[in-house]
This record gives C-alpha cells, structure tokens and sequence, in this order.
C-alpha cells in the first residue's frame, strides 16, 4: 500500500498588540469588532492577505473558533479564518507568548537575570517561574542565528568589526568565546573548549556562512583583534581580503603590564600619553611616512627616562614585536606595508 505524503503544518499564529489586557477582553465579547480590530492591526503593518496560493487576498475574515489556555488561568485565545481561501489563524494578544505559559515582562527580567551571575534557580524564585521553564526559553532563543535576525531587524552587515574571544569556565574546565562585534552590536556568539586556530575558525565560520546565505556578495574590509595568534589566523583563513589590525584599546590595556616596579601615578601618566600619541595618529589624515614609528621611539625613550632604562627596554622591544609578528604571519609584503604605515598595527 502506498503511503501518503505528509502535509507540511504550516505556522499561522498571528500576535496582535491589543494596546492592554482591559481591550483584549473587551473584544472578546464582541466577535466583529474583534475581527476588525485584527485587519486593522494587519493592515496597518502592511501584510498582504495572500495565505494560500489559491488566496486572491484581501480582507475577508471571519470568526472561526477558540480555545482556553488552562496555564494562563483559562484565558480565551480566538481563531479567525479567511473566507476565500479557508486557511485558519490563531490571534494570540500581546501579553501571551507562544508555547509558553510565562508572560513576556515575566520573560525579560528572567533572560536578563543569569547575565548578571545569577542561576536558574534564583531567577526563578525571584520571578516565580520554574527553573525548567527558563531553561527552555533560553534553549529556544539560542536556536536563532544572530545573523538572519539582525538582518531580518534592518541591520546592515559589517564591513569592519572587531573579532575577541571572552575567556569563560564552564564548571571545572576552561572555555573560550569566539565573538564578533560592530558597535554595540553582537553579530556572533560561539563556543569551544579550545584555544586553536581550527576552533576559532570552526567557529568564526558560522558567521561567515550566515551573512553569505543573507548577502552573496558580502566582503569584510577591515578587521581588529587583540592579537591572540588563533583569532588572527583564523580570520586571515576566512577573510584573505580584509586589512587585520591591533585593537587600540587592547593595545592601552597591554601598556602597564610592560612597565614593572615603579609607582601606579607613573604607569597612569604613561598609559594616558601613550592613548594620547595613538589617537592622534588615528585622527591625522595625511600621515608622513615613518611618523608613527618615529613618535613611538620618542615614546620609548621617555618611558626609559620615566621608569628607567630597563622599562623602556621593554617597551622597545615590544613595539619591535608588532613589526616582526606581522612581517612572520603576513609575509614581506605585508611587512612593508606595515612599516610603510605603522598605524595599522594599532588600528
């Protein structure tokens, strides 16, 4: 016997925002105006009414059924159906999110809580919803991409970001987050146990996928990085094309752990000239070659008189560091167009 094929369900809930509660059920006790309140909400975000391919469109909506939500308290949710095409709708009201027995507000306090330390079981007892509950709120958001999302929100994709991994431990073991940030903005979020270049590429990957799935012709221009070797390495495998460079703020952060055995006053004067000199350098638009570089041996040179000799050593040799890392990971030629113009080291 042969068997038939499985109709694909298809998901026709429709959340309305009924303004308040008081409203909503009001307008259960009016079944047209409930129905034109529906199309007018529909139509003022702009949706076509074509559900099925036999639908020719328009506005003919009638009440179809309802049924009661025993975990809300018994609360009525309506069903409406097109009369031309016979699909049928589910009208959920705004304060009520699909599948889930937890109110929204309830909802977005309990999702912001573990980002502040704390776990399923507190967040639960302050907000009074059950800790398995969260739990699957959380899995059922971490199921989305950030890239469709975002995009779908009206975001462009990044031309130039910034590429960072969060060191984190999950229980006992240590951990590391891959992640990618433009502005404000987080466009990826990953997860592995390991710091190698095939982790973070595996990772970075997903992002990389997810825009080309969005835009076939997206490029990234210009990348930074705190100069981890796995996160530049992998971004050199999946982006050959974008200019890498030194994050300037991991570079100020990086300053004082050169500079040892001399008063905290110091390394903060230091630390605040050496933001100084890298800012101004970022603002000038008609750099003269060897500028940056000849202010950095200044630098050098003021922190030996500064912090002593053997400091200013150190810091020498880490800014010679930048210039040899670069020429052993990216070639002579991008050696030279480093030394050319060494403000892409910090920028």
């Amino acid at each position: 016997m042969g068997t038939a094929a499985t109709r694909t369900r298809h998901n026709r809930t429709i959340t309305v925002d009924f303004h308040n509660e008081t409203t909503y059920f009001q307008l259960l006790d009016d079944g047209k105006a409930f129905v034109e309140f529906v199309l007018a909400f529909l139509l003022a975000l702009g949706f076509q009414l074509t559900h099925q391919a036999t639908c020719r469109g328009g506005g003919c909506l009638t009440r179809h059924s309802h049924y009661a939500r025993v975990r809300l308290g018994g609360l009525t949710i309506w069903r409406i159906q097109c009369t031309t095409c016979q699909a049928v709708f589910t009208v959920l009201p705004h304060f009520v999110l699909r599948y889930r027995s937890i109110r929204p507000d309830v909802a977005r306090d309990a999702l912001l809580a573990p980002h502040g330390g704390l776990s399923l079981e507190l967040c639960a007892v302050l907000y009074h919803v059950s800790p398995m509950a969260l739990y699957r709120l959380i899995c059922a958001l971490g199921q989305q991409s950030m890239v469709p999302v975002l995009t779908r929100c009206g975001l462009p994709l990044p031309v130039y970001f910034l590429a960072d991994e969060k060191h984190s431990r999950c229980l006992t073991a240590k951990v590391y987050l891959p992640t990618i940030v433009c502005g404000r903005v987080l466009w990826h979020l990953g997860y592995t146990a390991a710091a190698s270049t095939a982790a973070f590429t595996q990772s970075y990957r997903a992002f990389q996928q997810a825009a080309l799935q969005q835009e076939p012709s997206y490029r990234v221009r210009g990348i930074l990085t705190d100069g981890f070797d796995s996160t530049t390495s992998s971004m050199r495998t999946l982006f050959p094309g974008a200019r890498l460079g030194n994050c300037l703020r991991h570079a100020i952060n990086k300053l004082p752990a050169k500079l040892v055995a001399i008063a905290s006053p110091v390394r903060k004067a230091l630390r605040a000239q050496f933001h100084t000199l890298l800012y101004r350098a970022r603002q000038r638009k008609g750099l003269r070659v060897f500028a940056l570089g000849q202010r950095l041996r200044h630098f050098a040179d003021h922190v030996a008189q500064s912090a002593g000799v053997a400091n200013g050593q150190r810091v020498r040799r880490w800014f010679q560091e930048k210039l040899c890392r670069e020429k052993r990971q990216g070639g002579m030629e991008q050696y030279q167009r480093m030394y050319r113009h060494p403000l892409s080291l910090w920028t």
